[in-house]
């Protein structure tokens, strides 16, 4: 009884959106929730039917009476199949501890990232714009361009490879 509540209480809509789960996700999600709800729905509806059998009434109606008897010892006889679930359970406990682990490295992953991506971004809202930017500025903030430029000027080459077949020649004579 406890569980219809827990699943009455249930917002999945909002579960949805706060895990973020993409379109096949929810689709298989509330594709299950269906499938569970219509198979409440049939065992209510097959739990509230009778489930003895009227053999008097059937002997009364039937001019037949060997097979009512033998229907009722058939009836009698019969033993339910029992089924040895414990390994699909212990399949299921296994797979379900194996998601649980890779969900919380999953989430562990992602808050490292999203750590990595409020850095960044704070870091783009406290730069200064491009056209407030110095040689200086850049040559600090990535060294390798200083020593490119140094090494060329050493050498007496005054022009970047690819420049002239990427903005054309802009000289006049």
């Amino acid at each position: 009884m406890a569980s219809k509540a827990a699943v009455t209480a249930v917002d999945f809509a909002r579960i949805y959106s706060s895990l973020g789960l993409g379109k096949e996700t929810i689709a298989a999600l509330q594709a299950f929730r269906k499938r569970h709800t219509d198979a409440v729905r049939l065992n209510t509806h097959y739990a509230s039917q009778p489930s003895t059998v009227d053999f008097a009434h059937y002997r009364s109606v039937l001019k037949n009476k060997a097979i009512v008897d033998e229907a009722e010892k058939l009836l009698k006889d019969f033993k339910p199949v029992t089924y040895d679930v414990n390994a699909h359970i212990k399949a299921i406990e296994t797979f379900e501890t194996k998601a649980v682990a890779q969900a919380k490295e999953t989430e562990q992953k992602i808050d490292v990232e999203l750590k990595q991506l409020q850095e960044t971004l704070a870091n783009i809202e406290e730069a200064r714009p491009f056209d407030q930017l110095t040689t200086e500025d850049v040559g600090q903030a990535h060294p390798r361009i200083v020593e490119v430029v140094e090494t060329m000027v050493k050498k007496g080459k005054w022009t970047v490879p690819g420049y002239k077949e990427k903005f054309g020649d802009l000289n006049l004579m």
